[in-house]
């Protein structure tokens, strides 16, 4: 239930105005079931000094594509309220006209475009004017009886407008049917939502709960838990089990729905979603249509709702409905596309935005994780709203033709355009084994710096979590997980895919990098030191690259494998058998997996660094010391021996070698396999022959 958050404390230190805006508009934004992710708007107007000293009235109103809730001052347009008043006058004004004559109306050019519903709020005769969409308001602008509904609700204290796209004429109407009815409290937009106002920031925010808190009473009262989504047709199945059927088909979705683009995926089977997918009615609720316009852009027109009984030994079956389903929808969204399109419109990814699977819950897609959640948070929305609208008749929706001019919608498409351009590892995720340590952080900074998802598996798992709470303090939230790993253990390295496939849906790019060393002179090296080193620097490469090559074999997008050998791959370390020999291992599997891996897309390719000191944990510990004995010095000498070793007389850094695989994993060398790349400074004795 919507509740009020206003603080009048924190409300009085504010400077009025502008500031008092800000406030209003992030509380409003707070409470998802208020109003969307990036959707509705909130206004101000208020006097100014201009650039010449003289007082104007200002509107200040949400700037084109920011969000309600994280908004701040400067993402608001101020425009001339003199300048915006005579449209009012006209019959009539096309979008582009609306957008030019807006953009000559702004008090300072470095605002953000306004709003697309800034003349709702202009010609509305209220200082404060708020446009939301609660779930509860839009179920009842979306049930076939919403106006009786609303009537018996609300009485006179209501306006309602039929749908019509947001722009000049929607404004208008709006303004005239409020303007014509003395008692009108609130505007009910058919299909879409709310717009209420006050004389005050407090006053606009306080009718904007009051109104949403009656229309959540008026349904719940009407609600019957027994047949909510038709009733029960399929319980949920246990919560361990839903996730490991998730992680098993992530995977196959992650490779069905990403075609000239690759997507990100995430899993959510969250209580609503549940009872939801579970009910009697949600393969027909499911396809009505979009809850809201706001929406469309983020979660396309339908789901794919995926016609499955839910049985934990069926995998294999639910594999091939949701290929055959993915399938399907695309073909259906191109013919809806070509029903539809205007001339220079150009087709989005045909794919599904929303997935629903019974007893499972929902796969999101995007082409990022956040963007993932953004599709999925909105599907929550539409949920709430089929629940109410359903509770007060049949839940209505645009029709396809409306549907697609949202979708399509130049002045929507815009604000997609504010977007960031995607980097060289955008949509794709890394899995990087070691990766609490020198090679392993600082490569994972280096991939998520261009778009990057990341795993860091480590038997540190405090410190590959740290390592992942300052990318994602840098980058945002998720863009770095981090899970617990012996790279020796069969169970642990699948456990991890599956946590990885869980988190985004599958993997395109491994690091093989989680190491150790020890150096004995050969008659001295035990059996114990032997196995281990074949242990963790074979089995475990063998290991890390086997599962990654079935999962990307699954995906069938192709996938990236950068090894970390060493200088010592093709040197004959001294006192290190046990190490080099399990380093030339690496090598050649990496050769022996890419002789495999061509035919489906995966390169696999090595690294050969040397003497990587700086934040390594292998340098840490007794190697160092062992190192430094085999060339009779001290092991505080150990840098600058190594220095002098090399043609270039220069120290190998953790961020030398992160350049290396970064190369290695982009599109710079999409058509290189089974190499090996040095990167040591030059020592001679390492050259390649």
């Amino acid at each position: 239930m919507a509740q009020s958050l206003w603080d009048s404390a924190k409300a009085s230190q504010l400077q009025g105005g502008l500031d008092e805006l800000v406030y209003r508009s992030n509380l409003i934004g707070t409470d998802r079931t208020v109003c969307n992710w990036g959707g509705g708007n909130t206004s101000s107007k208020t006097t100014v000094k201009d650039f010449r000293g003289r007082d104007v009235e200002v509107m200040y109103v949400k700037g084109s594509g920011s969000d309600l809730a994280t908004m701040k001052a400067g993402n608001f347009t101020g425009l001339r309220m003199e300048d915006i008043r005579p449209l009012f006058e006209r019959d009539s004004m096309s979008d582009e006209e609306m957008v030019a004559y807006l953009a000559h109306c702004m008090i300072d050019a470095k605002h953000p475009r306004a709003s697309i519903e800034t003349l709702l709020h202009a010609f509305l005769p209220f200082k404060h004017v708020d446009h939301t969409h609660p779930d509860s308001i839009i179920s009842l602008c979306c049930a076939d009886n919403g106006q009786a509904m609303a009537r018996e609700l609300f009485g006179d204290r209501f306006v309602w407008v039929p749908y019509v796209r947001p722009g000049f004429t929607l404004s208008k109407m709006i303004a005239e049917g409020v303007l014509a009815n003395p008692k009108a409290e609130l505007v009910l937009m058919e299909k879409h939502g709310l717009v209420t106002w006050g004389e005050t920031s407090e006053a606009a925010y306080a009718k904007t709960i009051e109104i949403i808190s009656e229309a959540e009473a008026f349904i719940a009262a009407r609600i019957d838990q027994t047949r909510v989504f038709g009733g029960v047709k399929h319980e949920p199945l246990p919560a361990d089990v839903r996730r490991s059927l998730a992680a098993q088909v992530m995977p196959v979705v992650r490779g069905a729905v990403s075609d000239a683009k690759k997507m990100i995926l995430s899993f959510d089977d969250a209580d609503d979603v549940l009872q939801f997918v579970g009910g009697a009615d949600a393969a027909t609720l499911s396809q009505v249509g979009a809850a809201c316009p706001d929406h469309l852009v983020h979660t396309k027109v339908v789901p794919l709702y995926i016609d499955w009984t839910p049985n934990a030994d069926d995998v294999d079956g639910l594999k091939a409905k949701l290929i055959a389903g993915v399938a399907s929808y695309k073909e259906q969204y191109k013919a809806y596309f070509e029903r539809n399109k205007n001339e220079g419109d150009v087709m989005f990814e045909a794919a599904p935005r929303v997935i629903l699977i019974p007893g499972v819950g929902m796969i999101n897609t995007g082409k990022s994780w956040a963007m993932s959640q953004v599709s999925g948070a909105l599907y929550h929305r539409a949920i709430a709203v089929m629940r109410g609208a359903t509770a007060l008749g049949e839940f209505v929706s645009l029709s396809e033709n409306e549907s697609y001019n949202v979708e399509y919608w130049p002045l929507e498409l815009y604000k997609l355009t504010l977007a960031p351009a995607e980097a060289e590892f955008s949509r794709k995720v890394a899995f990087i084994t070691g990766g609490a340590g020198g090679i392993g952080s600082e490569t994972a900074r280096r991939l998520v710096s261009e778009g990057a998802h990341v795993v860091l598996a480590d038997l540190n798992l405090e410190g590959a979590q740290k390592v992942a709470a300052d990318i994602n303090a840098k980058f945002g939230d998720n863009r770095a997980y981090a899970v617990k790993m012996d790279v020796t253990s069969e169970e642990q390295v699948a456990a991890a895919y599956a946590e990885t496939a869980l988190a985004f849906g599958g993997v395109d790019i491994i690091v093989n990098n989680a190491g150790l060393a020890t150096s004995s002179p050969f008659d001295q090296t035990s059996l114990k030191e032997w196995n281990l080193n074949i242990n963790v620097l074979g089995t475990g490469y063998f290991l890390v690259a086997r599962e990654a090559f079935k999962l990307m074999k699954e995906q069938g997008i192709g996938g990236n494998m950068v090894f970390i050998g060493s200088k010592n791959s093709i040197y004959a370390g001294k006192n290190a058998s046990a190490y080099s020999a399990a380093k030339a291992l690496e090598a050649h599997l990496a050769r022996c997996i890419a002789s495999e891996g061509g035919e489906f897309g995966i390169r696999v390719n090595t690294i050969l660094p040397d003497a990587i000191l700086q934040g390594s944990a292998i340098w840490n510990s007794n190697w160092r010391n062992e190192r430094a004995a085999a060339y009779g010095i001290e092991p505080d000498q150990l840098e600058e021996y190594y220095r002098k070793r090399t043609t270039l007389l220069v120290n190998i850094f953790p961020r030398d070698i992160a350049e290396g695989i970064a190369f290695f994993a982009s599109s710079k060398a999409d058509k290189t396999t089974g190499c090996m790349l040095t990167i040591d400074g030059g020592v001679p004795a390492a050259f390649t022959r």
